[in-house]
């Protein structure tokens, strides 16, 4: 046989009809599994209208605390159809002029009003992100090198490992590898000065857009490691170029 469906409706009237049959609201709750608020609100609904009080009501809120008057939207609108150019600023300096009597809502209110009606040109933010020197093949032993980590393991004492290597693209010649604790620019730069010392500069640096070569929300990208490079006079190669430096 097909199970039977269990109405909410069902269930208040049940409930309802029990209680007005004399049984215990506490042995009520405990059986229908509600709370007791709940109980009284249901029965208080049905005193007051009936069986039309247990039907499901609507839980949107009667008001919003922070609403605009529908006159006050309509205005707003107005005006941007009137002025297609003005943005909320203006259009708030124009509703002070002529409904001084209102309370002016904010800028940021008459914006999301001309959002929400679709009157905002959304714009795109322009990124600007430091340009990489063309690359050719490096013919020489320091021309290019080329810097990463590679990828990261945990140790037997449950600490993090991070190598990072830098090796010479024309010789392949590994340079340094080295495990630190963390991929921080000062551990990166310790390494570096160490490899400078012992093996002079290099021309460019090839590395991927991750810390601690590169900062999303830096100046044009650049991190303080890059930055240092670049006053070296050592060219920076993004990994995202598919040619090599000469």
């Amino acid at each position: 046989m097909p199970w039977r469906t269990c109405k909410p409706m069902d269930e208040k009237l049940k409930f309802v009809a029990r209680l007005l049959d004399g049984e215990k609201m506490t042995v009520l709750c405990r059986e229908f599994g509600i709370s007791r608020p709940t109980d009284y609100k249901i029965f208080n609904r049905y005193k007051e209208s009936g069986l039309h009080g247990l039907d499901e009501r609507s839980r949107r809120p009667y008001r919003y605390a922070n609403q605009l008057p529908f006159q006050v939207e309509r205005a707003i609108l107005h005006i941007k159809r009137e002025y297609t150019d003005w943005g909320a600023p203006k259009i708030r300096d124009k509703l002070i002029k002529l409904y001084p009597m209102i309370p002016t809502p904010a800028k940021s209110t008459i914006h999301a009003v001309l959002d929400r009606h679709g009157m905002v040109k959304q714009r795109k933010k322009r990124r600007y992100r430091a340009q990489g020197t063309p690359l050719r093949e490096a013919q020489t032993p320091n021309g290019l090198w080329c810097a990463d980590y590679k990828g990261e393991f945990m140790l037997g004492n449950r600490q993090y490992c991070y190598p990072l290597t830098i090796t010479d693209y024309r010789s392949r010649y590994l340079l340094a590898c080295e495990g630190l604790d963390s991929t921080k620019s000062e551990l990166a730069f310790t390494l570096f000065e160490q490899v400078f010392r012992e093996f002079g500069l290099p021309k460019a640096i090839r590395t991927d857009n991750g810390t601690p070569f590169a900062s999303a929300q830096a100046f044009f990208g650049l991190s303080k490691l890059s930055v240092w490079w670049l006053r070296l006079g050592i060219l920076i190669c993004p990994l995202s170029w598919y040619q090599f430096i000469s």
